[in-house]
Parts: structure tokens; C-alpha cells; sequence
């Protein structure tokens, strides 16, 4: 690998095709097999040599560019505030991914007792901290039980009465007996940074930045 090169993270999964629309207009578009579920390659050239892009869980964005293993990335509000990096910041909203973080319980809950009246609960959720920090805000104890994924078949299965999950049109929700309480927080996908590698490639960064910006605004 060129020491040289400007290493792109990416992430799988619910955003890809927004990804594709957003970079495939850029002068450093990835090799389109980036985009392909089936591809098992990681790593993938552009049409800049001196840019590369890496495939990653939309979770693991954040760690990737914080520790310096790709200097910019795309993820998510959620993401970005769960680990809330000192290395990594967030320059650019790119206007893509939009969801929504929310508080959901079951429906069979919420007939017997009211949410307000919450002091001591369980929920089961993706991001620990942001459950524990919003819910310490309202003087509510929680225990954070951390799953990585369908995170809305622990009630069905007795682990918790309560979640917290990205919610975008409340489906999976219903079809799991989970209704929609609050809304923590509205999410959209942001390019990050690594604040070291600004320092080092200054000019390099802000001209993807530059580039970027143009083609979203």
C-alpha cells in the first residue's frame, strides 16, 4: 500500500445506494464492485490512484478513521456520537441516510403503565451510551444490555420490554409488537475525518472535501 494514499471507509449495508449516487459523480469513483453484495473484496481502487476505499460495517466507520486505518469516512450521526472519538470530526452533513434514533416498548407495555412513570429499566439497544446518557438526562436508571443486531426480537423473547434502535418507517417495529415512544435523536450520514491526517495531508483532504461539497450543494 502507498503510505501516500488516501484511504476512503465506507459503509455496508442500508445507505450503499446513496453512497453509489454520492460517489459515483466525484472525480475518485471507487470500482463499482464496491457496490455489489456479492463482492468479497474489502479494498477497492478509484479512478484517482491516489485514492483508495475500504468496505466496512456501517459500526465500524468510526474506529477505522479514529485510529487511522482510512483518514475519512461515511457514517452516521448515531454512530459518531455512540463512540464520540477525539480524533474523529464531522465537517460535511451529506444529506443521506436520513432515520431517526428512538425509544420503543412493548405495545402490551404501554397499556399498563404510562413512560413517564419510568424510573428503573432494562432496554436493549446498539448504543449503550447514548441510551445511558439520554436517559440519565430524566433521572431515569437504565441497564444498557448491548446486542449488534435485531435488536427487536429481545422482547419477543423476554430480555427486555424496551429498546432503543434506528427506526426509519416504523415497520419491523409493528411486526415485532413494538410501538414508537421518543425520538433521541434525527440521524443523516456525515463525512468524517481524521484529525491527524488533516494536519499531515491537508491539501489532499480538502480537495475530496471540496469536491464533495460541490457535487451536495
Amino acid at each position: 500500500m502507498n503510505e501516500d494514499k488516501i484511504i476512503i471507509a465506507i459503509p455496508r449495508g442500508r445507505i450503499i445506494e446513496e453512497c453509489k449516487n454520492l460517489l459515483s459523480r466525484t472525480n475518485f469513483s471507487p470500482d463499482p464492485l464496491i457496490y455489489d453484495d456479492s463482492c468479497r473484496k474489502l479494498m477497492f481502487s478509484s479512478n484517482n490512484k491516489n485514492i483508495s476505499f475500504i468496505k466496512v460495517r456501517a459500526f465500524d466507520v468510526c474506529t477505522f478513521v479514529a485510529f487511522g486505518a482510512a483518514q475519512i469516512g461515511i457514517a452516521g450521526d448515531d454512530v459518531i456520537q455512540e463512540f464520540n472519538y477525539s480524533e474523529v470530526y464531522a465537517p460535511v452533513d451529506l444529506n443521506i441516510g436520513h432515520c431517526r434514533l428512538s425509544v420503543a416498548a412493548l405495545e402490551s407495555l404501554l397499556i399498563e403503565e404510562d413512560p413517564e412513570t419510568w424510573s428503573n429499566i432494562r432496554v436493549v439497544t446498539k448504543y449503550p451510551n447514548i441510551t445511558k446518557q439520554f436517559f440519565a438526562v430524566k433521572d431515569i436508571q437504565v441497564e444498557a444490555i448491548k446486542l449488534n443486531g435485531s435488536v427487536e426480537l429481545a422482547p419477543t423473547l423476554l430480555m427486555c420490554r424496551r429498546v432503543v434502535d434506528l427506526v426509519s418507517t416504523g415497520t419491523t417495529l409493528k411486526e415485532n409488537g413494538l410501538k414508537e415512544i421518543t425520538k433521541i435523536m434525527n440521524v443523516q450520514s456525515k463525512l468524517i475525518i481524521n484529525r491527524s491526517a488533516y494536519k499531515t495531508e491537508t491539501k489532499k483532504i480538502e480537495s475530496i472535501i471540496g469536491e464533495i461539497e460541490k457535487i451536495i450543494s
